[in-house]
């Protein structure tokens, strides 16, 4: 696959000016989706109050064309106890029309390169059993499948299962 940069996409941190358009793409997979399992829309109070409490070591990239945010991914800290502390849980989402472009994979490659820096020792992820692409993604990039969590979720009227990746540094 080509690489984005190639093709005039640009991977930088995210700025509050960018948190708009984060949570409509957000939003976007909440009202429609699976990658996530809210069911409720973020008004956009709350996408600014997640993002100033984030910590320097949970990272939010996003991925743009022609100056416009068109997706973005970022580090969680996992379970929150300090003995977690080597590990984040990883999260990326891209604006429907431009995915199957290889965008997905230049930010998770960026966001293992965050947690490499930050001196990590393990990513998660959390995935919908029936969201091949993510899976595939994940796998593209070093992750393997460690896990089964069957119909713990309930979305669109169906149980929904996810799977847990994990990648080791």
């Amino acid at each position: 696959m080509a690489d984005p940069a190639d093709a005039g996409f640009r991977i930088r941190r995210a700025a509050e000016g960018d948190l708009e358009a984060m949570n409509r793409i957000y939003n976007w997979e909440v009202e429609h989706g699976v990658a996530t399992w809210e069911l409720d829309p973020w008004p956009l109070e709350r996408r600014v109050e997640w993002f100033r409490a984030r910590d320097h070591d949970e990272p939010v990239l996003v991925v743009e064309s022609a100056g416009a945010v068109i997706g973005f991914g970022y580090l969680t800290k996992y379970r929150g106890r300090r003995g977690y502390r080597f590990t984040r849980e990883n999260t990326v989402f891209i604006e429907p029309g431009y995915q199957r472009r290889g965008l997905g994979r230049a930010l998770l490659a960026a966001l293992i390169a965050e947690a490499r820096t930050l001196g990590l020792h393990a990513l998660v992820a959390w995935i919908d059993a029936e969201n091949a692409g993510s899976i595939e993604l994940h796998r593209a990039l070093g992750y393997e499948l460690i896990g089964v969590e069957r119909e713990t979720g309930h979305k669109f009227e169906q149980w929904r299962s996810s799977v847990e990746m994990q990648l080791l540094f």
